[in-house]
């Protein structure tokens, strides 16, 4: 669901910034120009303009469902929880892991001449 939901916001980022380089140019930065005179305080709605809106729209939408998926799939608690338990358990080990050298397993060091084990990675 979330790929299908991804997939859907990066083709509307992309038409979205497809729409807005066709539009037309007003001249000048900052909305300066445009020359709409003193009776029309802004210019008439274009297909494009309307495009642009709808395609805005959609944008938001699947980035509003795109954060309440991740917060769905979320563990419940926050990564600066986590943070601060392997901080704590490196400063308590510490101390002991200089005073210990480390075992012959640990994968520290390369294997010895004699081991014949394949290496095999690990995820720790």
């Amino acid at each position: 669901m979330e790929n299908v939901v991804l997939i859907i916001h990066l083709l509307l980022a992309l038409s979205l910034i497809g729409v807005v380089l066709m539009q037309r140019s007003e001249g000048g930065g900052l909305g300066m120009g445009g020359g709409g005179g003193a009776v029309t305080g802004r210019a008439a709605a274009t297909a494009l303009g309307k495009v642009t809106w709808v395609l805005a729209i959609g944008f938001i939408c699947t980035s509003i469902a795109l954060t309440v998926i991740a917060a769905e799939k979320s563990a419940g608690s926050s990564v600066l929880d986590r943070v601060g338990t392997d901080a704590a358990t490196t400063q308590e080990t510490g101390a002991e892991a200089e005073t210990t050298a480390p075992a012959a397993g640990s994968g520290l060091l390369p294997p010895s001449s004699g081991d014949d084990a394949p290496l095999v990675p690990r995820a720790d």
